[in-house]
This record gives structure tokens, C-alpha cells and sequence, in this order.
């Protein structure tokens, strides 16, 4: 069944955003003129996603407008990501869905190229994931996790590593979930305590899965998508978009224009 579902991960506060989530929730922050949460529902329905949710949190009545549904978070504070998920558990049991960090941008062939897996969890994972780091951090594995597949099916993630040949991609924060993947996320939560149910984030119940023996199929592409943490991301982000040819680039002709900063001359 093809998903035509979306849910984005949006009750995170962002601290480490500082200033610019002070009085909003952080896919609010913008790059290249826009929002990084007009960016993500942009693709998204590009992407032929016509059902778009939001698990809100912080500053959650920032999207009662938004035309999205809304499922709350009321514990946003003191949960991770998959406690958010969890607050959709609703639409996951009923629908194919696709899943979205709140705090990343991407061009929607990534979504797309994630629609058509028949698997019942897959991830996508970018191939060029060192030159975004390098962007990043001064020192790239430092951030990096590790991502490591067998003929087709991630075999381990989430770890740390200072050796890059222990990465073969960098998850991006797409995933898709079917009904019976969703099921078997309910079944390793439902085995934890309620402090690790709340602790569990997104990498780490990946890798439970794969311990659980669930196949997780991954969606390999190159470029095209930017994860945004710090406000200093998005400033390199604007600084490379000037540059032609970016790999990182994820706009598309018919989605929102970025609006380039031009630098003063003198």
C-alpha cells in the first residue's frame, strides 16, 4: 500500500537553536527565506503526501492553523522522539506513513525514493553524508553515527566511531513506517520500563529492531538535504547556497523559492 500519510516530529523544543526558538518551535527558524517547516510540507506533498500530521509540543499552538493534524505531546519536556511518535499511534496502526525530523530540509525525490520501499520500516541515508559534516564540525566524526548495511538492510546504526569506513551513510530523519513495522515498534516499547520508554530515541529503537530481528531496509541518496541543530547550520547552509552546483542543495523548481542572501560589495 502506497503511503500518502505524513507525520512531522515537531514537539522539541531546539535548545541548542538558543534565541531563535525562544518564542517558537524550532522548525520555525529559517533558511533560504523560509521556514524549515514550509520546506518540509512542501516536499512532502510534492512528494504526493496529501495527509499531513504534527506531533507538537513546544509552543504547540504555533500550528492550530497550519491545516495539518495535531497530536500533542503534553510530556514534550521530559520524553525523546519515539514517545513523541507515539502520540500518532492512531494514524501509524491504520496507514503507511512516512516520518519526519522537524529540523532537517530535503528535495522531494528523497521522500519519494522512501514512498516506493515495500519494506515495513525503511530509512533513507545520504552517501555524501561527510561533505554536509565537514560543513558542520570541525571535526565530522565527532557528530557522525555509525550506519552499516548488508545487501540492502541496515545491520547497525546509531553508534559512535572514529573510523569513516564504519559509516557507510548518515541516517537523515525520513523513515516509513506500514502498519506491522508500527507494530513491532509497540511490541519493544511495550517491553521497556516506563523511564526507557521515555529515554527512547529514534536511532536507538532502529537498532532495537534490528536486534528484534526486524528487517530494516535502507534508502540510499546522495545529497540534497540539510539537518539543521545550531544556528550556526543554517549559516553555513546560506553561505554554501551561493555556491552553484552544492551538493546539499535541496530546492526544486516548483517548490518555495529560496531567497539567497547577496553580500554587500565594496
Amino acid at each position: 500500500m502506497t503511503p500518502n500519510h505524513a507525520l512531522l516530529l515537531a514537539a522539541g523544543r531546539g535548545s541548542r537553536m538558543g534565541q531563535l526558538t525562544s518564542e517558537q518551535p524550532k522548525c520555525f527558524a529559517k533558511l533560504a527565506g523560509h521556514r524549515l517547516f514550509d520546506w518540509q510540507r512542501a516536499a512532502l506533498h510534492a512528494a504526493g503526501l496529501d495527509t499531513l500530521g504534527i506531533v507538537t509540543g513546544y509552543h504547540g499552538e504555533m500550528f492550530q492553523n497550519s491545516g495539518c493534524e495535531i497530536y500533542e505531546n503534553e510530556r514534550w519536556e521530559s520524553t525523546n522522539m519515539v514517545a513523541s511518535l507515539a502520540c500518532a499511534a492512531r494514524v501509524l496502526r491504520e496507514h503507511p506513513c512516512v516520518v519526519s525530523y522537524s529540523d532537517i530540509v530535503y528535495h522531494p525525490d528523497s521522500v519519494r525514493r522512501l514512498v516506493q520501499s515495500e519494506a515495513d520500516v525503511s530509512i533513507t541515508y545520504d552517501l555524501q553524508w561527510l561533505s554536509l559534516w565537514q560543513t558542520r564540525f570541525d571535526d565530522p566524526l565527532s557528530d557522525a553515527e555509525t550506519l552499516r548495511l548488508r545487501d540492502g538492510r541496515i545491520i547497525e546504526i546509531g553508534g559512535r566511531t572514529q573510523d569513516v569506513n564504519e559509516i557507510e551513510g548518515q541516517f537523515m530523519g525520513l523513515l516509513k513506517f506500514s502498519p506491522a513495522g508500527w507494530a513491532a515498534v509497540e511490541k519493544i516499547r511495550t517491553g521497556l520500563s516506563s523511564e526507557a520508554r521515555d529515554r527512547l530515541d529514534c536511532t536507538s529503537l532502529l537498532q532495537r529492531l534490528i536486534a528484534a530481528g526486524v528487517s530494516i531496509v535502507g534508502v540510499p541518496v546522495e545529497g540534497r538535504w540539510c539537518e539543521a541543530d545550531t544556528g550556526e547550520d543554517l549559516e553555513a547552509y546560506e553561505r554554501k547556497m551561493s555556491q552553484p552546483g552544492w551538493s546539499h542543495d535541496w530546492t526544486w523548481p516548483d517548490g518555495p523559492q529560496p531567497i539567497r542572501r547577496v553580500r554587500a560589495t565594496t
